[in-house]
């Protein structure tokens, strides 16, 4: 049974941090590029950053640049994103997601398993 469990999501004031971590399991974790996606209220889930298979090359939309950290352990199975200098609009449920290609790809659709998501809060 495949299984990412996302947690280190919370309250925040702006300009803080948080490290989010998604927990994989049921999947061969080595193989696949991550993301991270997020989704505010009203809105579109978004893409945020991905990773390649061994953490060689990473990719972030533009909004992220700078200030989100994305990062993985094959050993355990887990994918991390940092978060600095924090804003009122990252304030999102924040999903990890799996790809099994080699290509760090930004579309929703491209993900083949996904977590049930952390809720970030960014009070000003």
């Amino acid at each position: 049974q495949v299984q990412l469990v996302e947690s280190g999501g919370g309250l925040v004031q702006a300009g803080g941090s948080l490290r989010l971590s998604c927990t994989t399991s049921g999947f061969t974790f080595g193989i696949y590029a991550m993301g991270w996606f997020r989704q505010a209220p009203g809105k579109e889930r978004e893409f945020v950053v991905a990773i390649d298979w061994n953490g060689g090359k990473t990719y972030h939309a533009d909004s992220v640049k700078g200030r989100f950290t994305i990062s993985r352990d094959n050993a355990k199975s887990t994918v991390y994103l940092q978060i600095n200098s924090l804003k009122p609009e990252d304030t999102a449920v924040y999903y990890c997601a799996a790809d099994r290609t080699l290509g760090l790809r930004t579309g929703a659709g491209a993900y083949d398993y996904w977590g049930q998501g952390t809720q970030v809060t960014v009070s000003s």
